[in-house]
């Protein structure tokens, strides 16, 4: 039988940043701690901050509870049915800055690694042979004291790819409770992943936009 967590996240005093708005779209920085959309047991989350001021602002994607960074939420029918088309084809563009623990080798490189749900430990993902495809390219940006920057372009988006992508090569993201071992779980005092870059079509105009996030950590 599976084993669902029953974690409740602390609250999150951080605010959503909205550094775009227009008639279709909204891009948001999401701070880590917050759900994208409510959960089970925690109501608070980017979709009900943001309805009192764009009551129209609907989901077309999520990022994990801990992971921070740019996401995008539509207001119109018409764009909501675009970017889900977009993100379906995998024709948004998403980059992720994350530290992980020790040193990869070779410095870049293509993950390739099938994930599915772990049957016993939910949420938790894993990789399986009999599991969807995930494809993960990465690029070291820097080496630190016991750690790697790592630049990542999913491909695929699976449910936890980045932290089970990572976790499976031995190179756990720092802070990640879920798939790091003990040293790098306590190394950061949060899931060091960030979405530091998203570019998409314009739904409305067709025009190629791109927004970009300092990472935090």
């Amino acid at each position: 039988m599976a084993r669902f967590t029953t974690h409740i996240p602390p609250p999150c005093d951080e605010a959503v940043t909205v550094i775009h708005a227009d008639d279709e779209v909204l891009v948001v920085v999401k701070p880590a701690g917050l759900l994208s959309v409510p959960g089970r047991f925690v109501k608070d989350c980017v979709l009900h901050r943001l309805v009192f001021d764009y009551p129209d602002a609907a989901i077309v994607h999520r990022l994990d509870l801990d992971t921070s960074g740019l996401m995008v939420l539509t207001r119109t029918l018409r764009s909501a049915q675009g970017l889900s088309a977009q993100f379906r084809e995998r024709q948004v563009e998403k980059e992720y800055v994350a530290l992980v623990w020790g040193r990869l080798d070779p410095a870049s490189g293509t993950i390739d690694f099938p994930l599915a749900p772990d049957p016993v430990a939910r949420p938790r993902h894993l990789v399986s042979e009999q599991g969807r495809e995930a494809i993960t390219h990465y690029e070291v940006l820097a080496v630190e004291a016991g750690s790697s920057r790592v630049l990542l372009r999913p491909k695929t988006g699976r449910s936890h790819q980045l932290r089970v992508h990572l976790s499976h090569l031995g190179h756990p993201i720092l802070g990640c409770d879920l798939y790091a071992h003990p040293e790098a779980f306590a190394a950061a005092n949060r899931l060091c992943l960030h979405a530091s870059k998203l570019g998409f079509s314009h739904p409305a105009t067709g025009e190629w936009v791109e927004f970009e996030s300092p990472v935090p950590f």
